[in-house]
């Protein structure tokens, strides 16, 4: 759905998006993540064909971003860091004058903001001004002018940004339901917690240069080396990590506790269990030590250039 091949944009002398190449496919979220200045948003406005790359080329939903930039508009919705909201219409009127710039028709204005606004929760307020709406309240209000004309492909920059739990679950939750619907979504944001519980696949940006691709666990394998397991025990562990030693090595113990790298743990935790409930020690839990994505985001980022 989304295809990017040495996608470049150079302002003068300095090159803010350095040939980047990545695909998205249909239902599936890409979490666009690097530090400010990295080259996120400028990536996010070439494929939107708002902003001509300098080289290199991206099709989205199948249609050029400059030979087709205006097709590639109708096909994609995009929410910005800065939503540009009319602070003095009220919801529907200002949704209305969109969906028309879309060339939806009365009814389908009606249906789709109607619709919409139920669904997150700004229903009972369209009848307020927007300018009296919360930040919360005004970027899920972005967040539906993004999807009125029921795009394919969706680019949101920090869709969570300012929102309270409750109404960030329910952005998150709007989100994974577009992408059960075959849509392409890309998120760009800060919050790695949120990227990681969202996205099927992480892309990292540093200095323009795409440096890191792949599923979260892939990532974590790659920087983090192989899962760390933590086994709890009924008593003491002194004098048991030489009896292991030809099934694991243990790396760190302490009062009932040791921990282990596995890189195979389907073989390797059945034949560790069983060699101590022979060795009459009692486990109590065997677990994978949790590993973040914001572990992998923080080796990257914090690496010498």
């Amino acid at each position: 759905m989304i295809v990017a091949q040495a996608l470049t944009k150079k302002f003068d002398q300095f090159t803010a998006v350095d040939a980047l190449t990545f695909r998205v496919r249909a239902g599936e979220i890409l979490a666009l993540l690097g530090p400010n200045g990295a080259g996120k948003t400028t990536t996010v406005r070439m494929l939107a064909a708002i902003l001509n790359p300098t080289s290199g080329w991206a099709t989205v939903a199948g249609f050029d971003v400059v030979r087709e930039a205006r097709t590639v508009r109708q096909h994609v919705g995009v929410l910005t860091e800065m939503p540009g909201l009319y602070l003095r219409m009220t919801a529907l009127p200002y949704l209305d004058f969109f969906g028309r710039l879309w060339g939806l028709s009365a009814r389908q204005r009606a249906q789709r903001s109607e619709s919409l606004l139920r669904r997150f929760g700004l229903w009972e307020t369209r009848d307020q001004r927007i300018g009296e709406y919360s930040k919360g309240m005004k970027q899920k209000l972005a967040i539906i002018r993004a999807m009125l004309h029921d795009p394919p492909v969706l680019l949101l920059d920090e869709p969570t940004s300012a929102m309270d739990p409750h109404s960030a679950k329910l952005v998150r939750d709007a989100i994974v339901s577009l992408r059960d619907e075959r849509r392409a979504i890309v998120v760009c944001t800060h919050n790695l917690a949120e990227a990681e519980l969202l996205a099927d696949r992480i892309a990292i940006i540093r200095l323009g240069r795409l440096v890191l691709l792949g599923t979260p666990r892939e990532l974590k394998a790659q920087l983090l080396g192989p899962p760390l397991m933590e086994v709890r025990l009924i008593g003491s562990v002194d004098g048991l990590a030489p009896r292991l030693a030809d099934i694991v090595q243990v790396e760190a113990q302490g009062e009932g506790w040791f921990c282990y790298r596995a890189t195979n743990p389907v073989d390797v935790n059945p034949r560790l269990l069983r060699r101590l409930a022979a060795l009459g020690q009692q486990v109590v839990t065997i677990s994978e030590v949790p590993r973040t994505l914001e572990d992998v985001y923080l080796r990257v980022v914090e690496e010498p250039s």
